[in-house]
């Protein structure tokens, strides 16, 4: 290993699917979500199909890391919503007296980790040190329970404090709604003598104005991410602001079902992969991003909506797939198998690779059981960049290799179950099974305690 210490490398975090997998759907504005409701799950198969995305991108050289998922269903929410008695107790009263209640609070949402936090790295911030702010998800309920286990369980795994920095989620309400990384990209020039580790370019998107409403905002569905908020995650990151772009998602296509930029534009070192209705004052936001990036030529790869339709990309989740450079120095798309399923968005991907653009292969992955939740590949991920030392400094139990893969396959084996329904939701033994599988996890990924139940 190289001993430049700024030289630097990507990770992909994912998220373990958690045992109460459902479809309950919660998610307004997610169309995925919401027409696959009442589905059964299969909380077993969801996680190894999880699992497999990471061990693939692991063996295709990839640095490739684990994030854990939510003490489900939410007791401690549950008692403060003032359901009382045991803790099976709660559980049977909540199924009873507010069924879509006790759902929000058993939803395994936190699987899709770009929505965990926003990250910038050591490189970018004014004190050198990586700094996380965990998403406020103030938008939907069963999503503002997640961040402060989300905060516990990133100092467990970044705990050094002479290299890492976390930070509170911004405050509650619609005013600063934050959905972490789902709204925000890096670039950077990968090609540079430091890799990841060269001052990079931060592309902030956020869906509406919180404080002026003469601002354009979406009318069907609601726009998640403030500017507001983006302009406070770069506040407390130091960033530099000849370093950070800000851009407004096109209502239009919120109200189509694009609830996070993530699923209309996807970015990776030096390119942006978006949609051609992605963004309002696309070409001024082209312009922005070409002038601030640092490095060798900034690229666009625009699908024209003759190409793509909003409703194919929304449909296939083509954007929400994972952008990456391999170690060869090639680029790939990391994408969903519900992109070879719609046939406008199969002949683009087949059309792609043979264009002179940095983009030059295609991935399929199967993760049907997180799609028809409305999550896709990039959802399932968070990237966090790190240098030499930062990766010596940090929780070395989650970073994925042979053996973690086979240890944590037989630990979803043994914890959790085939099928699961929302009517499952008011079973008690669930939440047993699931707190006997959190606390051996705990165990595997050298956490502590994270969750409330741990420090009862």
């Amino acid at each position: 290993m190289s001993t430049n210490k700024n030289m630097a490398y990507e990770f992909n975090f994912d998220g373990l699917v958690g045992p109460t997998h459902n479809y309950a759907g919660l998610s307004v504005g997610n169309v995925a979500s919401t027409s696959n409701a009442n589905l059964i799950a299969k909380p077993k198969e969801a996680a190894k199909q999880g699992l497999q995305k990471m061990k693939a991108l692991h063996d295709l050289g990839l640095k490739q890391g684990v994030i854990a998922p939510m003490e489900r269903p939410d007791v401690a929410t549950l008692r403060r919503l003032g359901f009382t008695g045991t803790d099976s107790q709660v559980i049977i009263k909540a199924a009873k007296q507010a069924p879509k209640v006790l759902a929000a609070c058993s939803s395994a949402s936190s699987m899709w980790t770009a929505n965990a936090c926003t990250m910038a790295p050591s490189s970018d911030t004014a004190d050198e040190k990586v700094h996380f702010t965990p998403a406020n998800l103030a938008n939907k309920f069963h999503r503002s329970i997640e961040h402060s286990t989300t905060g516990r369980v990133l100092q467990a795994m970044f705990k050094d404090e002479n290299h890492f920095v976390h930070h509170p989620a911004l405050p509650m309400g619609d005013h600063f709604g934050d959905e972490g990384a789902a709204n925000h990209t890096r670039f950077v020039d990968v090609n540079s003598d430091k890799g990841y580790g060269k001052k990079g370019l931060h592309f902030f998107v956020y869906g509406k104005y919180a404080f002026d409403d003469s601002k354009p905002a979406p009318h069907k569905y609601p726009a998640r991410q403030t500017f507001e908020a983006s302009q406070a995650v770069a506040r407390l990151h130091m960033l530099d602001s000849d370093n950070v772009v800000f851009a407004q998602q096109s209502p239009h296509v919120i109200d189509k079902g694009v609830f996070h930029n993530d699923v209309i534009s996807v970015g990776n070192g030096n390119v942006l992969f978006a949609h051609q209705k992605a963004f309002l004052n696309q070409m001024q936001v082209y312009t922005d991003l070409e002038r601030a990036f640092d490095g060798e030529e900034f690229h666009v790869v625009e699908v024209g909506n003759s190409d793509v339709s909003v409703e194919d990309a929304v449909k296939s989740y083509l954007f929400n797939s994972q952008l990456v450079t391999l170690p060869d120095g090639k680029m790939a798309i990391i994408a969903p198998g519900e992109c070879e399923s719609v046939p406008a968005v199969k002949e683009y991907l087949d059309w792609l690779v043979d264009q002179d653009t940095p983009i030059t292969e295609v991935k399929i992955f199967d993760v049907k059981q997180s799609m028809q939740n409305g999550g896709g590949p990039a959802c399932l991920r968070q990237r966090i960049v790190l240098n030499e030392t930062e990766v010596s400094a940090m929780n070395q139990n989650v970073i994925m290799n042979d053996d973690l893969f086979a240890t944590l396959n037989a630990w979803v084996e043994k914890h959790y179950r085939d099928t699961l329904t929302e009517d499952d939701l008011a079973d008690p033994s669930l939440l047993n099974e699931s707190r006997m599988a959190l606390d051996e996890l705990t165990k595997i990924l050298n956490l502590g305690s994270v969750y409330p139940f741990q420090m009862v």
